[in-house]
């Protein structure tokens, strides 16, 4: 099964070698991190061979989930080393920015001798996956040498929940290798023991992001962050956020924009693009809708933006500009590429629009839409008198925006149940406070 599945992704990584070479060349990703995927560490991982707890989070969405568990693991594991791999470059600078690691490399390719070489090195005794990230390989060697193994903030999408069904069989036997897994929902729960993890091994403990995200703070936005000083907005102007949008998107988005501004030219659209090396190419889309516009790197400091659109080309921003908006699109949910997060917008309180599309968070979705803490539409078209409405009615603005905040502050506490469960797989020192392992709700 093993060598099968290493044939598997060898012939899938030259498939693919056409388009990173043209990312590598075009937007200059990729390049300087092969030498770590090869397994070839930097000296600066465990020089002294000490035992360790590895992380693992692949992109920004799941680094900015481990926020308040890392300083746990710090507290509860003083002389066990922390080190965060990364699959993006994206989440690589956010991670860089984070407190409490001893270091950082990027996730190694799944083959034998590579994954081999890293844990020779990095020596883990505890081998944390966040969000569901399963390696084969990587999962049979931790075993092989007895390293603990456990899944955090765990879900199966009701986009990839099809996909594993196809290689259940083959992945069975991987499932069963891990020794805990925490995971998000009972549906999450239900889907994982159906593709072939030990009912026994997979608690529920809720998503990790409810305990990472901020809690509103009085003062003035520009006094708590330096990166809203280039956003000091007058009260009372309206700003649109567009957060996370993919291609097709940001069209719609600016005609539904166009018609707001002409009857509020004051307004403010800002785009965040799910990926910042597209922001060249959204800047010209809305240039050419008429609309002045500059990119977020071209803001001066301790101003307010004097432009109809600023587009967000840089990185680990978005999360704290959302406190400044009076309506936020979700990005990822106009076009089938499975929405994205609305806890960050829902933790400032903030009214929350997203499309049909929402298949990687259908959950969480549901959780907002049953409690009548966000708005769903269906199509393009109602996007704009869907953002219209909710910027003309500062009433219904403000209930969307205190029931996803309540929302947030009830499912708190997804952090401590982990740590129960983490510690019956590496005794905490002594003196560490414990998690508590209770049924999550």
């Amino acid at each position: 099964m093993y060598l099968l599945y290493s044939l598997a992704i060898t012939c899938y990584a030259m498939l693919l070698a056409p388009r990173l070479l043209y990312d590598a060349v075009r937007y200059g990703k990729y390049i300087g991190t092969l030498r770590e995927r090869w397994g070839r560490l930097p000296a600066t991982i465990n020089p002294r061979g000490l035992p360790s707890i590895w992380i693992h989070a692949v992109s920004v969405g799941e680094v900015l989930a481990t926020g308040a568990l890392i300083p746990a693991l710090r507290e509860r594991y003083p002389d066990h080393p922390l080190w965060l791999s990364t699959t993006t470059q994206t989440g690589r600078a956010v991670a860089t920015s984070m407190d409490g690691i001893d270091g950082l490399f990027y996730f190694p390719f799944d083959l034998s001798s590579i994954v081999a070489r890293v844990l020779d090195r990095v020596r883990p005794q505890l081998f944390v996956m966040v969000d569901t990230e399963i390696w084969p390989n990587l999962l049979r060697h931790c075993e092989q040498r007895g390293v603990k193994t456990m899944l955090v903030n765990g879900r199966i999408s009701d986009r990839s929940y099809p996909r594993y069904r196809l290689v259940r069989r083959l992945f069975k036997r991987v499932l069963a290798s891990v020794h805990c897994y925490c995971v998000q929902s009972e549906e999450s729960r239900r889907r994982l023991i159906d593709l072939g993890a030990p009912p026994e091994k997979v608690t529920v403990t809720g998503n990790l992001k409810f305990d990472v995200l901020p809690l509103p703070d009085s003062r003035a936005p520009w006094v708590r962050d330096g990166v809203l000083r280039a956003f000091r907005i007058a009260e009372g102007r309206t700003v649109v956020m567009a957060a996370s949008t993919h291609p097709g998107e940001e069209t719609p988005v600016l005609d539904a924009f166009g018609r707001i501004r002409r009857g509020d030219p004051t307004a403010l659209l800002v785009i965040a693009p799910r990926h910042p090396e597209r922001s060249g190419e959204v800047t010209a889309l809305a240039a050419g809708h008429g609309l002045e516009t500059l990119r977020r790197s071209e803001l001066p400091v301790d101003g307010e933006p004097r432009v109809a659109v600023v587009v967000l080309d840089t990185v680990g921003e978005l999360a704290t500009l959302l406190q400044i908006a009076t309506v936020v699109y979700l990005g990822g949910s106009l076009i089938p590429a499975g929405g994205h997060n609305v806890l960050e917008p829902a933790a400032w309180g903030k009214p929350v629009v997203f499309g049909p599309h929402m298949e990687n968070f259908a959950e969480i979705a549901e959780l907002f839409i049953d409690n009548q803490a966000a708005c769903q539409i269906r199509s393009a078209e109602a996007l704009e008198p869907a953002l219209s409405n909710l910027v003309g009615d500062p009433v219904r603005r403000a209930a969307l925006g205190a029931a996803a905040r309540a929302l947030v502050e009830a499912n708190r506490g997804a952090t401590d149940r982990s740590l129960a469960a983490m510690a019956a797989l590496l005794q905490p020192a002594h003196d560490a406070p414990a998690g508590v392992l209770m049924p999550f709700r």
